[in-house]
């Protein structure tokens, strides 16, 4: 039987000369077209071959090329699709690191569009027509915000731990608290980090208690600088010790030894006052005295991937000089982007109103239940008696390692299919288009509204469509 089932298959030929084939062909290249007919041949050939099914067969020779022709149109449209694309964020993750973290404010998105589909000055300085710095317009407001001496921004923060640790401690001696060695994503762990920038770790402390003692006696000849890592991404509780910036600040007057502290998820707004955890603030953490101070441009500062290093004059001229710097420098839509971003930060209000993580962080609770409302009615029109949409209350996170003990009340649209569970719902918006990422929970399939745009109401209501069919 299974034999004869093989024998109803197509040769891709036969498939190319279907009429149905003719928009595909009109609308892909040739090559792609064919890949794909193999690709459905392959596919029906599986089926066939399956211990559990006979279904490929049914219907005789047109039923099986039909199928392969679908089959084929699937499989084509899959291929030239970009494998990056646009996702509607529903979990209430803020910055969710898998969904690319921060989404860009307006005109930081104008900015980059203009520099990449035009020439710029990336590299010329206008006034004297000479060479300029790529580095030069985000040093400026660098220094403006934060009253650091100097600034340098390169592709993330543990390429800028690396650069500061590389220039300031390469073959010697770096201390630090073992409560403060993190993992920091990826796998990823800042021993390894300070291991491939040449310096010698050397830790001090117990894992929830460390005193300045423990530093001043780590103290040696060899000892390059003392490291601060912020843990942005966890917490310690109960009975803890930490030493703060200021404490390491004096003891490295003290033995005439730099301080540099890496912040993680730095931001410039002090967000505790909009019901969110307190964080040292970069320009708090610079008026301590840190002589250098690193920190991410794509979490709560809300711009492109970047890491930024600010501080002392002194530090940044000699990171400038090192080599290391032209591997790890940052493109041209980077600098726009930040650009853009950090200028926004000038006007603090116009920083919450415009910068998206800012807006989503700060939004008032009522403000999130109007929006729960509105989205719950275009969902209960394509749903129809397919699914129930109710209203609940939740809890919305941070995310992207930084303030990992706040929870954030918010509103959420919860949706339960009739004919389905949740979670295959969920699949099925995940392969839509647009992609819709929800959470499932108690096979209930929930809609955080804090991270969903005004405008994705609509296309998100058009793939919930798709997605209960």
């Amino acid at each position: 039987m299974r034999n004869q089932l093989l024998r109803l298959l197509p040769s891709v030929d036969e498939v190319l000369r279907c009429d149905q084939m003719n928009e595909a062909l009109a609308s892909y290249p040739r090559s792609v077209v064919v890949d794909a007919i193999r690709e459905a041949l392959a596919a029906e050939r599986m089926a066939i071959l399956s211990e559990d099914t006979l279904v490929a067969g049914e219907g005789g020779k047109p039923a099986c090329l039909e199928r392969v022709v679908l089959k084929t149109i699937a499989a084509a449209t899959r291929s030239v699709r970009p494998n990056l694309r646009r996702v509607i964020n529903a979990t209430g993750v803020v910055l969710h690191t898998n969904l690319g973290r921060a989404p860009l404010a307006e005109q930081a998105r104008h900015a980059v569009s203009d520099v990449v589909a035009n020439y710029s000055n990336l590299e010329l300085d206008l006034e004297t027509g000479r060479r300029g710095s790529r580095y030069a317009p985000l040093e400026k407001l660098l220094t403006t915000l934060t009253g650091a001496e100097a600034a340098l921004v390169v592709n993330n923060n543990a390429a800028a731990v690396l650069l500061a640790l590389s220039t300031m401690a390469r073959g010697q001696e770096v201390i630090v608290s073992r409560g403060q060695l993190v993992e920091i994503g990826g796998s990823f762990r800042i021993p390894e980090v300070m291991a491939q920038s040449g310096a010698r770790l050397i830790e001090v402390g117990a894992t929830n208690k460390t005193y300045p003692d423990d530093y001043r006696r780590a103290i040696s000849q060899d000892t390059a600088l003392l490291l601060h890592v912020h843990t942005s991404n966890y917490r310690i509780v109960g009975f803890t010790r930490e030493t703060t910036v200021g404490e390491l600040v004096e003891l490295g007057r003290e033995f005439k030894l730099p301080v540099v502290s890496d912040l993680g998820s730095g931001f410039l707004i002090d967000l505790s006052r909009y019901g969110l955890p307190w964080e040292p603030t970069v320009q708090a953490t610079v008026g301590a005295g840190t002589d250098i101070v690193t920190f991410s441009g794509d979490k709560l500062l809300g711009g492109a991937q970047a890491g930024i290093i600010i501080g002392k004059r002194v530090y940044i001229d000699k990171m400038k000089k090192n080599p290391l710097t032209r591997a790890i420098r940052i493109d041209k839509m980077t600098v726009a982007a930040l650009e853009a971003t950090l200028r926004l930060y000038l006007d603090e209000e116009q920083a919450l109103g415009g910068i998206p993580t800012l807006k989503m962080l700060t939004v008032p609770l009522e403000q999130l239940r109007q929006k729960a409302s509105q989205l719950a009615v275009f969902l209960r029109e394509v749903a129809g008696s397919r699914a129930r949409v109710e209203l609940e209350e939740g809890l919305s996170a941070v995310g992207g390692g930084a303030m990992p003990t706040a929870a954030l009340p918010t509103a959420v649209v919860v949706v339960q299919p009739g004919k389905s569970s949740a979670g295959e719902l969920q699949e099925a918006l995940r392969r839509g288009e647009p992609a819709v990422m929800g959470r499932v929970q108690e096979d209930k399939l929930l809609l955080d509204v804090r991270t969903i745009a005004d405008g994705e109401f609509q296309l998100l209501a058009g793939a919930f469509a798709k997605a209960l069919q």
